[in-house]
């Protein structure tokens, strides 16, 4: 099977916020076939859309994964309801974790449960940031990279480093769940 490169941005703004940003990349890592090759740095930023609740501790993934979008996606929403975000949820409300693909390789894709790239990542400094500290990848839509999309992006609030990188479960000797 073939390995594609993903990026999946990884927020959360309840409870201890870094555990539950580590445990999604130690569950990212046991999905089948994907281990991670890459984790940004953490960032606080201020929500977006609700801005009465806690500030965001955000990071970047990068996957190497034999899954399709399909089934990475599927993944992705079991580690959420596993690490007790509710199926049904407020949009931009607070949540103790939140998965979002960004990149699939250089897949365009507008599927009814998913788009690729992620439609507002041109817009996200929270999302723009963390990737650069592990890749400046070509945007395939706009044909620019992250760099050059955030020299341009309008997003003007706080997006700053808090912590170092959490630990690899794919380098580091982790193994999820055995």
């Amino acid at each position: 099977m073939s390995t594609h490169t993903v990026f999946i941005g990884a927020g959360s703004n309840i409870g201890d916020r870094l555990t539950y940003l580590q445990e999604a990349c130690n569950m990212l890592a046991a999905l089948d076939g994907t281990s991670i090759s890459g984790i940004s740095r953490v960032y606080r930023s201020d929500p977006v859309g609700i801005t009465d609740q806690p500030e965001f501790c955000n990071i970047v993934i990068r996957l190497e994964t034999e899954l399709q979008p399909e089934e990475l996606l599927r993944g992705c929403l079991e580690i959420e309801i596993l690490l007790g975000r509710p199926a049904s949820h407020r949009k931009w409300g607070p949540r103790v974790i939140d998965l979002d693909m960004l990149f699939y390789d250089t897949m365009i894709l507008e599927g009814p449960d998913l788009i690729l790239p992620h439609p507002e990542l041109h817009n996200r400094k929270f999302v723009m940031l963390p990737m650069l500290d592990i890749a400046d990848p070509l945007h395939p839509v706009f044909s620019k990279s992250i760099r050059q999309l955030l020299e341009s992006c309008n997003d003007r609030s706080q997006v700053e480093p808090v912590a170092d990188k959490l630990k690899n479960p794919s380098t580091e000797g982790f193994s999820y769940g055995h």
